[in-house]
């Protein structure tokens, strides 16, 4: 259908028919053997909950951007589409259904495949995969073995959140107010037997390579780092003063960044699982009921941080390292964690704010050691607030008037030189913050670990000639905790290497181990092993990762160590699995309350602008509603926007658009009926600019030398926007590439007009022709579908998916500049020079930015700002 035949373009007829067309032709498949330049764009994978969001259309569009603008430039696009599939949601369904989750999963994918199609999203679908497909987890069990092989995962003991009802673990975000968030069991802490993965031998590497990340947000680098955690500080032995702790035990080991603040030492304190703390609880019963509390705690580092920080005195001293006659109490505290250093501290409360709350409930004393170097020594106290700046030490004996890292020498050493019981006291060390990742869950629906448990032979792999380890077809969720657990035959198994009775492992992998390779599967995705080296190769790096911020650590970090141990097992060969990195800001809406205050969506709102703002009323009832904040869009307050919906009502193009215009990608972006109309509007302006322009194309030329409107002016124009938005798109700048097609769009517009009724000349017609196809060619990456459909109306036979993106004449970006006086109130006040065509808005800021028309406007706007092309400026005050 092309644009004489229908006065409205029609994205219900229009996007299905090219989306098809894009299908049958097979143009986004890609081919491994193509010679041109990679690319590879990739946006992170959805959980297939059963229905896209608005945060998916926004991603996936900014992905698709890319992707369409990339092809266009002449390189071989890889820009697949995979399901994060395994995990607790399908569990649960299964249970309320009565069903494997399986088929909850399979059938939700097929529902979002359906609607991500419907965005026309330039996907290549021949790659698909689902993490829980069988040849996928195979794979990764591969890559389980590979790992165990090489000395990257281990078994080990490891402390956990434990659900008691639900007999399973629990990840710290599932654990709320100290209870499990689906059970509302008060949560335990056990100690269970963990394959771990060994993240932290990779610490270093993955802190120092973050350096080469330059494609990287900086706020995300920095996350990382935090994250990681590299401090450099002291492994200081404590001297336990006779007779105070069990026999057997004469030292106390801490791990310190601030050797310098000692003298600020008023108590030790070590982890509710500490050695010491356990020996001490057999004969204490205050302790080992303080102990008992503590593990119903949760081990999540913000509860941990927000809890109220308490202790119990076990009794035991300690001798100051430079004061022997200085004995420091030891308590058990419920903030000092277990997995960081030595799993035990000093306090000192004048520099740590979780010391100082400390002290302040038992009555302990606060010895400033640093104060600001203005300060003054006698005068400078603690109260509430701990200090934690640089400055100078005070109260500290031979360390006073240093600074902090001076002191920090000075105490290293010294104490380095001192002996306890013929060993250096202390020793410099690098500590992390980052801990080994343990990947075992108590849940059905997840991969398999593949390892076999004989009471002869040990632990066993399973040979890898034995993989898959699939799971069973008839899972049951009838009782509490891992269904493998209790299923009737698969746990039971011979040993593959004596052949005697066994039991198969029937923890399954955390599902942050699915995503954390899906990039690399995805570049020979039926392969029989878990790569094909050669390929991923060639296609890895990710050129383009786009993402939520939400992933900044866990996942990507995962993703990253997962590269290296890649690497190292002989899968890759990269150092990096994500050259650039781009996280994209939430969508964002209005809520609605009923007048009984109930969530309303906004489906079942009306709203309407009345004297004084907006008024909202429910559909339903017809009462007052009330119109809340803006926030993120959740289930909870029912504040979505059904992508769906809108498809109806709109199309995929108007909300692409929509997506890309309305704000910065890396900002939130706040759903409106205002913006989406706007976006609508201009799409079906599009669609008559294109319909004006083929007509005046196709009728006969006007006589030569017509002067209508001047067609080096407009072709400049074109070719400088197509520059800029050039510009714009490989720096993801989409917003800003919208706002040039608009002004661009006006230039054409009012070139039809003014050859209208009257013919085109020849200059003018090949201006016009140029112009409107530079235009569509720029809409094409984001409004893919009216793109074709215009592309096809201007007498064009090949796809514009197929088409080379245009290149912009150097001649036309030469630049000539002309002078224009500038009047305010109809008297001259100043000139600017811009360049000759420079569009108004780039005038009237250049105005607006001038001394003397700020000094005069002295913070108002200008009532107008009149622009007379290539003559004169006039502002009104």
């Amino acid at each position: 259908m092309s644009p004489t035949e229908a006065e409205r373009y029609d994205p219900g007829k229009m996007e299905p028919h090219w989306q098809k067309v894009w299908d049958e032709r097979g143009t986004f498949v890609t081919a491994d053997d193509d010679s041109r330049e990679k690319y590879y764009v990739l946006e992170m994978f959805p959980y297939p909950s059963g229905r896209i969001h608005m945060g998916h259309v926004r991603n996936y569009t900014l992905g698709d951007v890319v992707a369409r603008f990339m092809r266009a430039k002449g390189y071989n696009v890889l820009h697949p589409m995979g399901w994060d599939a395994f995990g607790l949601p399908a569990e649960n369904a299964a249970r309320d259904n009565k069903a494997h989750p399986r088929d909850w999963t399979y059938r939700n994918i097929a529902n979002m495949r359906g609607q991500l199609k419907a965005l026309g999203l330039s996907l290549d679908w021949s790659r698909e995969l689902a993490t829980c497909d069988v040849e996928y987890y195979a794979q990764q069990q591969r890559l389980f073995l590979d790992f165990l092989d090489a000395g990257l995962i281990d078994r080990r003991k490891s402390r956990v959140n434990w659900d008691p009802v639900d007999h399973t673990v629990l990840a710290n975000e599932q654990v709320i107010d100290g209870r499990g968030w689906r059970s509302g069991a008060p949560v335990e802490q056990r100690e269970l037997n963990q394959w771990v993965m060994r993240i932290s031998q990779h610490a270093e590497d993955l802190l120092t390579s973050l350096g080469d990340l330059d494609e990287w947000p900086e706020k995300v680098r920095v996350m990382q780092r935090n994250w990681i955690g590299r401090s450099e500080g002291l492994l200081l032995r404590w001297r336990i003063v006779d007779g105070t702790a069990p026999q057997g035990i004469a030292e106390l080991e801490t791990y310190t960044t601030r050797p310098d603040t000692l003298f600020g030492a008023s108590f030790m304190a070590v982890a509710p699982t500490h050695p010491l703390a356990m020996r001490i609880a057999v004969d204490n019963a205050e302790v080992a009921a303080f102990i008992d509390k503590c593990q119903r705690m949760g081990t999540a580092l913000e509860a941990l941080e927000t809890a109220e920080k308490e202790g119990v005195d076990t009794g035991i001293r300690v001798a100051h390292p430079f004061d022997g006659e200085w004995e420091l109490p030891v308590y058990v505290a419920n903030y000092v964690l277990m997995d960081y250093g030595t799993g035990a501290i000093f306090g000192c409360p004048s520099g740590d704010q979780r010391d100082l709350e400390f002290v302040h409930r038992y009555s302990l004393p606060v010895i400033p050691v640093v104060m600001p170097a203005d300060a003054d020594p006698a005068s400078f106290t603690i109260a509430d607030e701990a200090y934690v700046g640089d400055g100078v030490m005070i109260n500290s004996r031979f360390l006073d008037g240093l600074t902090p890292a001076e002191a920090f020498e000075d105490v290293a050493n010294r104490l380095g030189n001192a002996k306890l019981d013929g060993r250096p006291q202390a020793e410099r060390k690098i500590n992390y913050r980052l801990r080994d990742w343990g990947i075992s869950r108590q849940r059905g629906w997840g991969c398999p670990i593949p390892i076999v448990h004989c009471d002869n032979c040990g632990i066993v792999p399973v040979p890898h000639e034995d993989l898959p380890v699939e799971l069973p077809d008839d899972l049951s969720f009838d009782k509490p905790g891992n269904p493998l657990d209790h299923h009737p035959t698969f746990k039971h198994v011979s040993c593959p290497d004596c052949g005697r009775d066994a039991r198969r492992e029937t923890d399954t992998m955390d599902t942050f181990v699915d995503s954390s390779w899906y990039f690399a599967r995805f570049t020979a995705p039926r392969a029989e092993t878990p790569t094909i080296p050669e390929i991923a190769d060639a296609w890895l790096p990710v050129d383009q990762y786009i993402g939520g911020i939400e992933h900044a650590i866990l996942h990507l970090l995962y993703s990253r160590f997962f590269t290296r141990a890649m690497r190292q097992t002989g899968h890759l060969n990269l150092d990096e699995p994500f050259r650039g990195l781009f996280t994209q800001g939430m969508v964002i809406h209005e809520t609605y309350r009923s007048a009984e205050g109930a969530w309303l969506s906004p489906e079942e709102v009306r709203i309407e602008t009345v004297a004084g703002g907006r008024r909202a009323t429910e559909i339903a009832s017809d009462k007052p509603a009330e119109i809340g904040a803006v926030e993120k869009v959740s289930k909870s307050k029912r504040n979505g926007i059904d992508p769906d919906h809108m498809l109806k009502i709109y199309g995929a193009d108007t909300m692409r658009w929509f997506m890309l215009s309305d704000s910065p990608p890396e900002r939130d972006v706040e759903w409106s009926e205002a913006g989406i109309e706007g976006a609508a509007r201009f799409v079906q302006r599009l669609w008559r600019i294109v319909a004006d322009a083929a007509a005046i194309l196709a009728a006969e030329a006007g006589p030569d030398g017509a002067a209508h409107f001047d067609p080096v002016a407009l072709e400049r124009a074109a070719h400088r926007t197509l520059a800029a938005v050039t510009d714009d798109i490989d720096a993801l700048r989409f917003n800003v590439a919208v706002a040039k097609i608009y002004e661009l769009a006006n230039g054409v517009s009012k070139a039809i007009a003014a050859v209208t009724g009257t013919g085109a000349g020849p200059a003018e017609r090949a201006a016009l022709e140029t112009a409107t196809r530079i235009l569509v060619q720029m809409v094409g990456p984001m409004m893919p579908h009216l793109a074709e459909a215009c592309w096809q109306a201007l007498g064009n036979t090949e796809l514009l998916a197929d088409t080379e993106w245009p290149r912009p004449d150097p001649a036309m970006l030469e630049t000539e500049t002309i002078v224009l006086p500038v009047q305010i109130n109809g008297k001259r006040r100043a000139q600017i020079e811009v360049a000759q065509g420079a569009p108004e808005s780039e005038i009237e800021a250049a105005v607006l930015s001038l001394e003397p028309v700020t000094r005069i406007l002295a913070g108002r706007a200008p009532r107008k700002l009149i622009v007379v092309p290539d003559r004169i400026v006039n502002v009104v005050i």
